[in-house]
């Protein structure tokens, strides 16, 4: 049987000059990866440990994330190499044990044309910021986890005339006389056993979205000797889906239209060195707003949060950080992280599609090279995994008959039309375009959105003021078309939450993306949160907007509502002053003489806030610089 030993305690952490003591998930970017001024620490780091060798014949060290590479000496002898920041990688250190054992691992996110990512609009932490184990094998035969750092057993499925088939692979390393056995559970209920892996269930319990998001479990015994010398298992889940040019996304058969966020894994005060703790309250938010898919942006995410996906039913786009910037010199790495992406979460029911890039087109240098590796990684997706589409997210300027935006099954675009550019309508005008040029095309909308900082406001919000306010503005026009667009297979806000940026100087706080309808420490909900929970949840609530807005002038106080009700009623001073019947926003204007309560009311919801009335323009609110640098050298 194997076990499991958590090396996470006691590092020995140095930059070449001092050492100090640390607990991995950790980062040395942590401040300054967010601070601005695109000079965030990018060099070598060590992590030193020593640890007794653990009873057992075989002995693999487990790395879960190390941004961006990682090389690993047991006892001063080199073990691996790993080159890819997001995902896990094992290598066995059996031969290398002493006794006593010093674990090395030098850890670099500097810049260089091998590795991806090396331009984007965010910051690429340094460090081991997720966990690092032992896996301990006590026989010589046993399933291989040295298999891309996967979990050893691939759960294939599908659901054919009403039955779900199941087919259970496993390596296994030093067979010998070793037998494998399989089993499929319900629950606590065993559905299925045999030796051959291959299963038919008839009226399977479908994973069902939202709605119902049932997991199967697996499990694989080696028997050797007539004991058992390894087991593993695995979740899984029985669902179909399908894509329609004009109709959108269809899940086991019914319409299910994809409308939800994109989502960077770190956060205020941490970076990337995040725990379960931060990844479920991630998780209850996004499932708050009432979302249905989630883009994981831009790299492979822990794997706990896949299984959290599939655990409440969020429908994903799983991707790597093949982005921005074609590196003809990183051709191998972006297939070998592809590789370890869809072998890594093959399992989960929630993945429906790989994404093989994001803006790769933003630079006009090696065309040639970038179509032909495009067409070779969404090859290798079909070839590793022809149960799951393809997609990417193309840059609005790649243009509506650009050819990479024709290889993979899907494609969404990233457009921020209304905010890096002016008018709203060009959305419009640019789908009506691309579908009039590509008729037969399958399209989604990846990236929308615009910045809104808590502190700013303005009772005339305009483009480019950093308001609450015109964050707001912007997104309910984007929600008002995509229910004119009923044929967009997935839409994806930008962002769930705010994230860093080094390179950004933007809303009077440097080093940030204010994008998020959440901010960087997922303490503040923004008002458009509250637009989309309004849409999306079926929570019954009621909020008023620009509460933060407290101190206005003018004769006028124009009140925002948003509320899944369909009746609001307003008082002024504890007096109903309106009644409105509407759908999810709402607008009142009340004359504004003084310091005045509002509060809105919707059955049994009540919210609430005061304002006063000035002289003069508070000036906290207004923007008072913005300085976007150039993140794209």
């Amino acid at each position: 049987m194997r076990n499991y030993i958590n090396l996470n305690k006691d590092w020995q952490f140095s930059d070449g000059v001092n050492t100090e003591t640390v607990s991995v998930p950790h980062t040395w970017n942590a401040i300054d990866g967010a601070d601005g001024g695109n000079d965030y620490v990018r060099a070598k780091r060590t992590y030193t440990k020593t640890f007794a060798r653990p009873k057992g014949k075989v002995v693999y060290l487990e790395v879960k994330g190390a941004n961006s590479s990682a090389s690993v000496y047991v006892n001063g002898l080199f073990a691996t190499v790993h080159h890819g920041g997001f995902s896990t990688f094992r290598v066995d250190i059996t031969d290398l044990l002493k006794d006593e054992n010093e674990l090395k691992i030098e850890v670099d996110n500097i810049a260089t044309e091998k590795v991806y990512p090396q331009t984007a609009d965010f910051t690429f932490f340094g460090g081991i910021y997720r966990d690092v184990n032992l896996i301990v094998l006590d026989e010589a035969s046993y399933f291989d986890p040295d298999f891309c750092g996967s979990q050893g057993l691939k759960v294939t499925s599908s659901v054919e005339n009403g039955v779900g088939k199941v087919r259970l692979e496993a390596n296994i390393v030093g067979a010998g006389q070793a037998q494998a056995h399989y089993y499929i559970y319900d629950g606590e209920t065993l559905v299925a056993e045999n030796d051959t892996g291959v299963f038919e269930i008839e009226n399977p319990h479908l994973w069902d979205g939202l709605k119902d998001p049932h997991m199967y479990s697996a499990k694989a015994t080696l028997t050797l000797g007539g004991k058992v010398a390894d087991e593993i298992t695995a979740l899984f889940g029985l669902r179909y889906f399908s894509v329609d040019k004009d109709k959108g996304f269809f899940l086991n058969g019914r319409s299910y239209p994809l409308r939800g966020v994109c989502r960077h894994q770190d956060r205020k005060g941490k970076g990337y060195a995040i725990g379960k703790a931060e990844h479920d309250e991630d998780m209850q938010i996004i499932l708050e707003i009432g979302a249905n898919t989630i883009r994981l942006a831009h790299y492979q995410h822990d794997d706990y949060f896949y299984d959290l996906c599939d655990k409440y039913g969020l429908v994903v786009w799983a991707e790597i950080p093949y982005i921005s910037r074609h590196m003809p010199e990183a051709n191998a790495n972006a297939e070998s992280q592809m590789k370890e992406l869809i072998t890594q979460e093959y399992n989960h029911p929630s993945i429906v599609t790989w994404g093989v890039s994001n803006e790769i087109t933003m630079f006009n240098k090696h065309r040639k090279d970038m179509l032909e590796e495009h067409v070779k990684l969404n090859d290798m997706c079909h070839q590793m995994d022809p149960s799951r589409l393809t997609t990417l997210a193309c840059y609005a300027a790649c243009g509506p008959t650009n050819k990479v935006g024709k290889i993979t099954d899907l494609v969404s675009w990233n457009l921020y039309l209304g905010w890096y550019v002016p008018f709203f309508f060009l959305n419009d005008g640019w789908f009506w375009l691309y579908r009039v040029l590509n008729p037969k095309r399958i399209i989604g909308m990846s990236e929308y959105g615009a910045e809104g900082m808590p502190n700013l406001h303005s009772v005339s919000p305009r483009r480019g003021d950093n308001t609450e306010e015109y964050q707001c503005k912007y997104h309910e026009y984007m929600l008002k078309f995509f229910a004119r667009n009923p044929y967009l297979w997935a839409t994806h806000v930008w962002n769930m939450y705010d994230f860093a940026a080094d390179a950004r100087n933007q809303g009077g706080e440097p080093g940030m993306n204010h994008k998020g309808l959440v901010t960087y420490d997922r303490k503040t909900r923004k008002d458009a949160f509250y637009l989309y929970k309004a849409y999306w949840s079926e929570e019954k609530f009621i909020h008023l907007c620009g509460k933060r807005f407290v101190n206005r002038t003018g004769g006028k106080l124009n009140i925002k509502v948003y509320t899944n009700e369909p009746t609001v009623e307003l008082y002024v001073d504890d007096k109903l002053v309106e009644t409105q019947n509407g759908d999810k926003v709402f607008n009142f204007s009340v004359p504004f003489k003084g310091t005045t309560k509002i509060t809105v009311k919707a059955g049994d919801l009540t919210d609430e806030a005061t304002f006063n009335k000035v002289a003069t323009k508070d000036r906290s609110y207004i923007l008072t610089k913005t300085d976007t640098k150039n993140w794209q050298k």
